[in-house]
């Protein structure tokens, strides 16, 4: 007869939880034995009922496997924080490196510091200073041709609202012209 598979959720019915409890308790217990005669380990295990109960079992003593516990892992603490300083001193020694090794190149750049280079890495060197003036051209030509293409637009508005204003001009001066017409009709009739 095959069992299903136990759906591991907390059990509802006390009296069932209490059975399941002991029974699961006594089979970790077991293994534990088993763990510790078949691999020559110290096992330890301790249990703390929902009601608050101490359930212990050690193949070794108690007291004597907790004190290597403590041990231990106060010995992985002082490893690991002895691991951590080693690893930043590396961490701090590579970025040292290569902080002296771009300032070398930026020296380098500048024409300074150049009597030990070989004759490639000289060549090396104006291979990258003639790509980077090279760079250096292209935004410089992008940046004039956006300011000049900024300057036509303005230009292009410019001339269509001076258009725009010699049309306001010449129809104020017509109109104007009329007014004049106008009072020198008036001033016609008036001396008539």
């Amino acid at each position: 007869m095959v069992r299903g598979k136990t759906v591991i959720e907390k059990i509802e019915n006390k009296t069932s939880r209490q059975v399941t409890f002991s029974k699961r308790k006594s089979g970790l217990f077991k293994k534990g034995k088993e763990l510790g005669i078949l691999c020559d380990a110290q096992v330890g295990i301790f249990i703390f009922s929902n009601t608050g109960r101490l359930y212990e079992y050690s193949n070794s003593g108690m007291k004597p496997l907790i004190e290597r516990y403590q041990a231990v892992k106060d010995g992985q603490k002082l490893l690991s924080a002895s691991a951590e300083a080693k690893f930043w001193q590396a961490e701090s020694a590579r970025l040292e490196q290569q902080l002296r090794n771009l300032q070398e190149n930026h020296r380098q750049l500048l024409g300074q510091h150049l009597s030990g280079l070989s004759f490639e890495d000289l060549k090396c060197l104006q291979n990258q200073l003639e790509t980077s003036l090279y760079n250096i051209r292209l935004t410089k030509d992008k940046f004039i041709g956006d300011e000049i293409q900024e300057l036509n637009t303005n230009e292009s508005l410019m001339l269509q609202e001076n258009i725009e204003l010699h049309r306001k001009l010449n129809i104020v001066r017509q109109e104007n012209t009329e007014l004049q017409n106008k009072v020198h009709i008036l001033d016609y009739k008036h001396s008539a």
